[in-house]
C-alpha cells in the first residue's frame, strides 16, 4: 500500500515540529501538507521567517541554506522539498 502525496515522512514530521517551533506557528506540524507552499500562500511565511529557518536548520541539521543561492525558490517551496534537500546535504 502506497502512502499518498500528504503523508508526512518521519523526516518532514521532525522538520515540521522544529518549523512550528522555531516560528511559534498557530498549525499543528503533523497536519501540514509536505506539498503546500511554505513561502506566502499556502503557510504563510515571509522571508524574516525563512531566515529562521535557514539559521535553525544549519543548527540541528548542519545544512547551511544561504541567502544568494539560485535554488531557493525551490528549496523552499514545499517542508517535502526542503526536507529532501536537508537530507542530501545533512552532516551525518
Amino acid at each position: 500500500m502506497k502512502a499518498d502525496n500528504t503523508t508526512q515522512t518521519p523526516q518532514e514530521a521532525e522538520l515540521a515540529r522544529l518549523l512550528v517551533d522555531t516560528l511559534n506557528l498557530e498549525a499543528v506540524a503533523s497536519e501540514i501538507d509536505p506539498e503546500m507552499p511554505l513561502y506566502g500562500e499556502g503557510l504563510g511565511l515571509d522571508s524574516i521567517d525563512m531566515l529562521e529557518i535557514s539559521l535553525v536548520v544549519s543548527q540541528q541539521f548542519g545544512v547551511k541554506l544561504r541567502a544568494d543561492d539560485r535554488d531557493n525558490v525551490r528549496i523552499f517551496s514545499s517542508l517535502r522539498s526542503l526536507n529532501a534537500y536537508i537530507q542530501s546535504h545533512r552532516e551525518l
